[in-house]
């Protein structure tokens, strides 16, 4: 695992000395993401410089050193991740007369680069991966992210320069970057907790959409369009219109020789190497494969938390006892995870308010003390339909548009108006009744049960249920706000609702929160982190399949359940999905309430274009123990303090 970044200019602009200490520049801020070896390749003839931080993992000789060219010259990259079919293209290459000076996985790409041409070769790369090649024949630089959007690549256009970078902190090592914010994206930001690519936080900076790849050849003119080799959309299209027909058990046994051959294909290392374990399906089931791939017992590692409520330790332990693996625990304390809260603006570049990235961040610290590659099993909920939101949105969001719009606004009102204790009393009894309505701290959601009602219509509906703020532009009055990508998707003629609930998370959600957060808070520590769930080969199996091999009985994930009972005994994994949880709320109004204090004040608020009015109400509800509010309530203050953090970073 790598940091790369570079820059194209226009011919002649800048010396050749520049040119390297613009690029060397840009390196300085990502050692982390590669503290094993650096370098830069420049042509200021040409314009361009190339910088990479290596993580090195396959090939830890000078063999593997970036940037790296092609035997003949053509080409050189720079490349950020694992090609895990690169021993399979290797014997293909070689047929074809390619010879080696190492057997890293980045000069397979070159060779096939040579062979086949960037396009095509892209096609056939298997893994997940940021490439940015020179082609020096065609003068072009040309950037390439995965399938599913593992890695991340940054691409900052400005007039005669493109820039490009795995981390937004090395673009703004640029001399002269323009910093200035993207409002649109701040509202976005506020309310997914995220800013959904190509957006990034800064007007001038994109992020390059999974799957895509885009060439550049002049840097005078605007950025080209990327262009899309694969999209999940596509491959739920294709799976839809081509349905598994064989039977349950069938689909289970090629599920496993998928799921199998995906884990054993990322065992590939040579540095020691482990997996992330929180004890549920998704987690587990790649343990047991590795279990199975291996001669040696796999080492795990898990954190728990000094809050029983929060604490996923003990099941993580006791799966690890039944495969037995080389297990390594720790409980944390608040404080440890306070700790990590100072860090977070630096860590993640632009604004990011997903709470988990501090248990995140704290099993990846654990697990580098002892390993340099870690598998995890994220993936699994988007692909296979794990979340409660399918489960009950199948069933919840066509029942409530049954209901007469004029009905469902008095009944929202009404909702809105309860306190979260008689909310959670009402959903107790009728969630008696009418099983799809039972909401787990239902108290806590009063303020979503109320958008969910008054929303217009499906599209609506779940965007209101995976929403912060219900209504964002309140919040930033100069800026209204734009439907993107998710709500295409779940506009899209793709599929039952609720499979475009999962296309739209496995397009946007996915890459631009789950992904993000797992790849700052593991390059922080310079940990390669594996994800043998989001092989596209397993992804576009998951589209073949009905619908009822996902969520069944009220339950999601249902073929991936089976496939563990064959591994795990049942009863260790059997229990209500937890998700990475801290308590936000809490901390909010106890050790954390005097530094929110000082952020969500009204002077600090209108100073980085908020209205204050919202903000402090929400902000009075918390204190009033409405939890709902605490998330919504950390996006701002997540804002905030990355503000602060990069005003005084400049």
């Amino acid at each position: 695992m790598c940091g790369l970044a570079g820059v194209l200019l226009a011919r002649g602009a800048v010396s050749a000395r520049e040119l390297e200490e613009t690029t060397a520049r840009m390196l300085a801020p990502i050692v982390h993401r590669g503290p094993d070896d650096g370098g830069t390749w420049c042509d200021a003839n040409a314009g361009i410089g190339l910088g990479l931080r290596r993580l090195a993992v396959i090939d830890l000789s000078d063999a593997g050193h970036q940037p790296m060219r092609s035997a003949s010259g053509r080409y050189t990259i720079v490349f950020n991740g694992e090609i895990y079919n690169y021993r399979d293209l290797r014997r293909e290459l070689e047929a074809r007369g390619a010879r080696w000076r190492g057997h890293s996985d980045s000069e397979v790409i070159l060779a096939a680069f040579e062979a086949w041409g960037v396009d095509a070769a892209v096609r056939r790369l298997g893994g997940m991966f940021a490439i940015a090649a020179w082609d020096a024949e065609l003068r072009r630089l040309s950037l390439v992210r995965d399938h599913l959007g593992v890695k991340p690549m940054y691409v900052y256009a400005k007039p005669g320069a493109v820039a490009f970078a795995s981390e937004l902190k090395a673009l703004r090592a640029l001399p002269e970057f323009d910093a200035s914010i993207d409002r649109e994206a701040v509202t976005a930001y506020l309310r997914y907790l995220y800013v959904p690519a190509p957006r990034s936080i800064f007007r001038h900076v994109v992020k390059l959409l999974p799957g895509h790849l885009v060439h550049v050849a002049d840097p005078a003119m605007p950025l080209p369009s990327p262009e899309a080799y694969w999209s999940a959309e596509d491959a739920a299209r294709v799976g839809l219109a081509n349905a598994f027909v064989g039977s349950e058990s069938e689909a289970v046994d090629q599920l496993d020789a998928l799921l199998a051959g995906a884990v054993a294909g990322q065992l590939e290392s040579d540095v020691p190497l482990g997996a992330l374990l929180s004890g549920g399906v998704d987690s587990s089931l790649v343990v047991a494969l590795m279990r199975k791939a291996s001669a040696r017992p796999p080492r795990t590692f898990s954190i728990g938390f000094d809050r029983p409520e929060y604490d996923e330790a003990p099941f993580a332990a006791g799966v690890a006892k039944h495969l037995g693996t080389e297990h390594t625990q720790l409980i944390v304390t608040d404080r440890d995870a306070l700790d990590v809260v100072p860090r977070l603006p630096a860590m993640f570049d632009e604004p990011f308010a997903d709470s988990s990235q501090i248990p995140t961040f704290l099993v990846c610290e654990l697990a580098r003390r002892a390993v340099t590659v870690a598998l995890s099993g994220d993936g699994g909920d988007e692909v296979f339909g794990g979340y409660h939101r399918y489960v009950r949105g199948q069933r919840l969001v066509g029942l409530i548009g049954r209901v007469p719009r004029a009905a469902r606004r008095l009944l929202a009102g009404a909702v809105r108006s309860l306190p979260p204790s008689a909310l959670d009393s009402i959903a107790s009894g009728v969630g008696t009744m009418v099983p799809p309505l039972r909401v787990r701290r239902a108290g806590d959601k009063i303020d979503g049960v109320g958008a969910l009602l008054d929303a217009g219509d499906a599209t609506a509906r779940y965007r209101s249920m995976v929403s912060a703020w219900q209504h964002p532009e309140s919040i930033t009055p100069d800026q209204l706000e734009s439907n993107g990508e998710f709500e295409r998707l779940l506009g899209a003629d793709v599929g039952a609702f609720v499979e475009r609930m999962m296309l739209a998370d496995q397009a946007v959600y996915l890459p631009d929160d789950l992904l993000t957060k797992t790849d700052r808070a593991s390059m922080a520590v310079s940990l390669e982190v594996r994800v043998p769930l989001l092989d596209p080969r397993v992804v576009e199996f998951a589209w073949r399949l009905p619908l009822d091999m996902k969520i069944r009985d009220g339950r999601g994930k249902w073929i991936l359940r089976r496939l563990l009972d064959r591994y795990v005994s049942a009863p260790l994994v059997d229990r209500p999905k937890m998700g990475f949880e801290v308590p936000i709320a809490a901390w909010l109004r106890g050790s954390l309430r005097g530094w929110g204090e000082e952020l969500l004040a009204d002077s600090r608020l209108r100073e980085n274009g908020f209205d204050p009015k919202p903000v402090r109400r929400a902000w009075s509800d918390l204190r009033r123990g409405r939890d709902g509010r605490a998330h919504a309530l950390w996006a701002v203050i997540m804002y905030q303090a990355w503000v602060d953090h990069w005003a005084a970073a400049t």
